[in-house]
C-alpha cells in the first residue's frame, strides 16, 4: 500500500512539475508571437484574422493547416498579394487566436460553417480561398456547402483524401478521449514538443531547410501551447471522422481553381490529393524539389499561383479550361 501512495505522490508532483513548465514555455510563445490582428465573434467560437489590400478589390481568404496559424501566410504571401488584391489570413477555429467551444466543431463542414459566418459578418462575398494542407480540406468543404461565397480555389499541397495513415510526425496527436488531451496537453506535451521542434520541422519541411525565424516570423512559437495541442489532435479526429463524407460530394463540386504541389512533399502524397482531383474541374501543377511548406518557402512561386488562380477563376471572359498548362 505504502509502495502504491509513493508511486502516486512521485506521478503527480512530475505531472505539477511538468505542468508549471508548461505555463512557462506558453508564456513566452505569446510573448514571442502576440495577437496581430482583430477577433470576431461567430457561434462556436471566434476568428482571429488580418487584412491587407483595398477591400474593394477581389478577396483572397487564406486558411492554413494543421497545428499552423495565420503567420504562415503573413510570413511573405500576404505581401505579395496585397498591392492588387484584398486579402484576409485566418487562424482556423481553434488555432493561434481563434477559438472553438467543443472538439465536435473540428470536422470539416463545422469549421467551413464557422469561417463562412465569418466572411458574412466581415461583407465578403465570392472570395477565393487559399487552403493550405488541412485548410485546403476545409476551403474544399466551404466550396461544397457555400459555393455562392468562393469564387475559386487555390490550393497549396491540400488535404483531399482520407490518409492511409496518419503522417509520423502528427502521430502523438491520435488522441479520442477529450479529457486525456487535455491532461497531456497542459502536462507533458508541450515540454516535449519544444525539445523535439528541431526534428518536426525538419521533417515538416523535408526536402527544403526550415527557415530560422520560423518560431517567431511564421508563428511557431503559438504551437507550444496546450490549447494548440488539444486542437490538433481534435483537428486530426475531425477530419477522420469527416473527411469520407466530403470525399462522396467531389461530384458535385462547381468552384473552379487549382491545385499547387511539392512533388517531394513528405507529409501528404502529391498523386493521392493532387492530380485526383482533376475530374471534378481542379487543375493540377507539381513543383519538382519542394517539400510540403511551400507557403513560407516558396512564396513568389505560391504567390503567382494564386494569381493566375485569381484572374482564372474570377474574370468573366476566361476559364481554367481556356489558359494553357502552367506546370513547373
Amino acid at each position: 500500500m505504502t509502495t502504491v501512495l509513493i508511486t502516486i505522490a512521485v506521478l503527480v508532483a512530475v505531472l505539477f512539475f511538468m505542468n508549471l513548465w508548461t505555463r512557462k514555455i506558453t508564456r513566452r510563445g505569446l510573448e514571442t508571437v502576440p495577437q496581430l490582428g482583430q477577433i470576431t465573434p461567430v457561434r462556436g467560437g471566434s476568428i482571429h484574422y488580418v487584412e491587407k489590400g483595398n477591400p474593394e478589390a477581389q478577396t483572397i481568404v487564406m486558411i492554413h493547416g494543421l497545428a499552423g496559424q495565420l503567420q504562415h501566410f503573413t510570413y511573405a504571401l500576404v505581401d505579395l498579394l496585397a498591392d492588387d488584391y484584398h486579402v484576409i489570413a485566418l487562424d482556423r477555429p481553434g488555432c493561434g487566436y481563434s477559438t472553438r467551444d467543443t472538439a465536435e466543431l473540428a470536422q470539416l463542414p463545422r469549421q467551413a460553417g464557422m469561417i463562412a459566418e465569418f466572411l458574412d459578418k466581415k461583407g465578403v462575398d465570392r472570395a477565393v480561398l487559399v487552403g493550405h494542407s488541412l485548410g485546403g480540406a476545409v476551403s474544399l468543404a466551404m466550396a461544397l456547402d457555400h459555393p455562392a461565397r468562393v469564387a475559386g480555389l487555390a490550393l497549396l499541397a491540400p488535404l483531399t483524401h482520407k490518409l492511409p495513415e496518419t503522417p509520423a510526425i502528427f502521430k502523438p496527436l491520435e488522441i479520442r478521449s477529450e479529457w486525456l488531451r487535455s491532461l497531456i496537453g497542459n502536462t507533458v506535451a508541450v515540454p516535449l514538443a519544444s525539445k523535439t521542434a528541431p526534428h518536426t520541422l525538419s521533417a515538416a519541411f523535408d526536402p527544403e531547410t526550415p527557415p530560422d525565424d520560423f518560431l517567431d516570423r511564421a508563428g511557431g512559437a503559438l504551437g507550444l501551447r496546450p490549447s494548440a495541442f488539444v486542437t490538433a489532435s481534435q483537428d486530426v479526429a475531425g477530419v477522420d471522422a469527416s473527411i469520407n463524407a466530403q470525399v462522396a460530394r467531389y461530384p458535385k463540386l462547381t468552384v473552379p481553381g487549382g491545385i499547387l504541389y511539392g512533388r517531394q512533399d513528405a507529409i501528404l502524397s502529391p498523386p493521392l490529393h493532387g492530380p485526383t482531383m482533376t475530374e471534378f474541374g481542379l487543375s493540377y501543377e507539381e513543383l519538382d524539389g519542394f517539400g510540403h511548406m511551400i507557403p513560407i518557402t516558396e512564396p513568389e512561386i505560391c504567390a503567382a499561383f494564386i494569381r493566375r488562380m485569381t484572374e482564372a477563376t474570377t474574370s468573366p471572359r476566361t476559364s481554367l479550361q481556356d489558359r494553357p498548362s502552367e506546370q513547373a
